[in-house]
């Protein structure tokens, strides 16, 4: 059988994607590893009608909705482990060896998050450290918090979540990325700077309670905090195609969604054009599904 479109990728982008192609009378199929990103979070914020939903419980209905059209909409839950282009089809294959062949592909596997080398830090990420200001700054608002950062987006990042609260201590974990001028502006704002490198973080039942640093200094943060992780890449099916990477490392699309391979379209947080939350990587998987419509109609007609 040849679908219209593959989507690779069950998150909010692949899903949204999902609905939209096949409300258009698309034969779509979804595979769906069910690794999300989000999975240690326990609330999800900034989507109107589902503010604070936990992920699993938005995954959830998502799938409801798509369950409404049948046989345009199937979703297989497994990993898709290879894609390839034969003519002006795809093909692509599963970790059981089966294979699939559409006319058009989506990819929207996300991103993972590459954590500092830090004792102690996954028993706190997703309770009381969080990556997304945005996300996870009003749960936390006007506490006392580290701000972890390794790279030269500390400066930037500490910015934001000043905004929240304005009792911030900055670890750089023996990193230094920041001018005397910036030294300045977070001296003038109280906030504190400390570079050297961190031994563990400590606290119960996921909540933190102090930081400790590799020369014996402690300092305490009931509040939390905030870590800037390195986004990675959580498949890398769209470079074994060859699409191209732009400078922050996703993969780079026009504004609808297109790739540099003809049929192949991305959406979601593996682009890094846009803040990865989950209203922005469904929008996006509306406009690339949208697009999609627009090209088959096109072809068709």
């Amino acid at each position: 059988m040849l679908y219209d479109c593959i989507i690779i990728g069950g998150g909010p982008a692949g899903l949204n994607a999902a609905l939209v192609l096949g409300r258009a009378r698309k034969k779509v199929i979804l595979f769906d590893e069910d690794k999300p990103r989000n999975a240690v979070t326990n609330e999800s914020h900034g989507f109107i009608t589902r503010d604070g939903i936990k992920p699993s419980e938005f995954k959830q209905l998502a799938v409801q909705d798509l369950k409404k059209y049948p046989p345009n909409i199937s979703i297989h839950k497994e990993r898709v482990k290879d894609m390839k282009k034969e003519g002006l089809s795809f093909q692509i294959q599963t970790d059981n060896g089966q294979s699939f062949y559409a006319r058009k592909v989506i990819l929207s596997t996300g991103l993972r998050d590459g954590m500092p080398n830090i004792e102690g830090i996954h028993h706190f990420y997703g309770k009381s450290v969080f990556t997304c200001p945005f996300c996870d700054g009003w749960e936390l608002r006007d506490r006392p918090l580290v701000v972890i950062s390794e790279d030269e987006r500390i400066f930037h990042y500490t910015k934001m979540i000043f905004n929240w609260s304005k009792d911030l201590v900055v670890c750089t974990n023996g990193k230094n990325h920041f001018t005397d001028e910036q030294r300045q502006l977070l001296a003038k704002n109280e906030i504190k700077v400390i570079e050297d490198g961190i031994k563990s973080l400590q606290g119960e039942n996921g909540q933190l309670q102090r930081v400790i640093f590799q020369n014996g200094q402690e300092i305490e943060r009931e509040g939390g905090g905030f870590v800037a992780t390195r986004l990675e890449q959580a498949s890398t099916l769209g470079q074994t195609i060859g699409c191209e990477i732009n400078e922050m490392g996703g993969i780079q699309t026009d504004k609808v969604g297109r790739t540099n391979i003809e049929g192949v379209y991305a959406c979601g947080d593996l682009s890094l054009q846009a803040p990865p939350q989950l209203i922005t990587a469904a929008a996006q998987g509306s406009i690339a599904a949208s697009t999609i419509v627009g090209d088959l109609v096109n072809e068709d007609f």
